[in-house]
């Protein structure tokens, strides 16, 4: 390939390589990602609310601090598909372990502290993937074709995560998050993501012509500080950065919600940790097809969509407790959260004006570190120290977030995504 339009030429066989490992990884990550399944199996193990919000924490964190390290230490190399296959796998390789140490060491003093050893690795090797894994997708699709491309990819990613949450209803029923099928569980979730990230090799790529000679990088420290500086000149960008804040709100609900449903609004715990992800995850394939595959909308009115979603899924969970109200919310909050797959990437090359956006990619969550790292824990206080509240402490978080997203759509309003 040797222009930019010889890239449509490998589209359909890109679509299908990338979609491949979303399949797969999509049936794992419901377990282990803005997971009902994990906050309830956490709790179970005594986890407290403060400790439960160490899992976003981590995973914010992990691709923040740890992003730049993805994008120098690939920076030289003419091709990133080797780099972005083995990045996956090590990943995977984080909870295949901890899942057999779950079956050796059963529910022992010292297991928590082992699972949160081992989501701490895989936070932060998932933090280092991204930005590569991002870049590369918008790599070998034209800008006019990367949306479509993603919304496939995303809808596929999408019905994995369907079929798991309707497994996950049965065998939470069934062995009520027992150390024997929570093991078998993350034992298979890393499984699954090994086999997905194999699925890379029917991409083509073209070679990046802007790659840097590995010898005659600077430091890394030089490296990083250089990076920031460019983002941070750019106003332009910043703005949109504020404008995504939203998105870490979301998430810090998506993990508590389903622990208010249980224990204050009489929701069964196996409706929660199953049904609640199949709702989220129906909503994403919905706004995956219409916003992704058939285009629908601007990128910028796509992010004022998700935002408006987000607002009604926080208005039923303040107003309403009933299985419908919970379900709807889980809808639109899987719509809200399956508008920014398929709109960041596109958005953050095109803001940057590069080919190669990678650096923004990485800096992008370095610099919205204090806020995603700090909200989960700040919401984790609020509900362990304020509990006698009777459920008025998570809708004193609901309605925080409420502010949040306004704010972020002053700032998604004001920013210009150069159509």
């Amino acid at each position: 390939m040797n222009n930019q339009a010889d890239i449509d030429i490998y589209y359909k066989r890109n679509v299908v390589g990338i979609s491949g490992p979303e399949f797969f990884w999509g049936l794992g990550l419901p377990i282990v990602i803005e997971s009902t399944f994990l906050q309830l199996f956490l709790k179970n193990l005594g986890a407290s609310s403060f400790a439960i919000g160490f899992i976003p924490s981590f995973m914010f964190i992990g691709c923040s601090i740890f992003a730049l390290y993805g994008d120098y230490f690939t920076i030289h190399l003419s091709y990133k598909r080797g780099a972005v296959m083995l990045l996956h796998a090590i990943s995977a390789l984080a909870i295949f372990l901890f899942g057999i140490v779950l079956l050796i060491l059963g529910k022992s003093n010292y297991i928590l502290m082992v699972f949160f050893i081992c989501y701490a690795v895989f936070s932060v090797c998932i933090g280092v993937t991204v930005p590569v894994w991002q870049n590369y997708l918008v790599k070998i699709f034209t800008s006019e074709r990367s949306i479509s491309a993603l919304g496939v990819m995303m809808v596929v990613q999408s019905a994995g995560k369907l079929i798991t949450s309707f497994f996950l209803v049965k065998i939470v029923e069934k062995y009520s998050f027992s150390v024997e099928s929570s093991a078998v569980i993350f034992i298979g979730v890393g499984i699954l993501f090994f086999v997905g990230t194999g699925f890379y090799l029917f991409t083509r790529e073209q070679a990046d012509i802007g790659a840097s000679n590995k010898e005659k990088r600077d430091s890394f420290w030089v490296y990083t500080m250089l990076s920031i500086r460019q983002v941070v000149k750019d106003r332009n960008s910043l703005l949109f950065l504020a404008g995504d804040f939203d998105f870490y709100a979301i998430i810090a609900i998506i993990s508590f919600y389903a622990n208010y449903a249980t224990i204050y609004c009489n929701i069964d715990p196996a409706v929660a940790g199953g049904v609640f992800i199949g709702c989220i995850y129906f909503g994403v394939i919905v706004t995956n097809v219409l916003f992704g595959v058939f285009g629908v909308f601007s990128i910028k009115k796509k992010y004022i969509m998700a935002k408006i979603f987000s607002i009604f899924a926080i208005i039923l969970l303040l107003l309403f407790s009933r299985n419908w109200s919970f379900f709807l919310a889980s809808f639109l909050l899987g719509t809200a959260r399956g508008m920014r797959p398929i709109s960041f990437s596109p958005a953050i090359k095109r803001l940057s004006g590069l080919e190669n956006a990678t650096r923004y990619f990485a800096v992008a969550p370095l610099i919205t570190i204090p806020f995603a790292f700090s909200l989960p824990l700040l919401y984790g206080k609020i509900l362990d120290n304020f509990s006698h509240l009777n459920g008025n402490e998570y809708r004193t978080v609901f309605s925080i977030s409420l502010v949040i997203i306004f704010v972020a759509i002053v700032c998604i309003i004001k920013t210009d995504f150069k159509d």
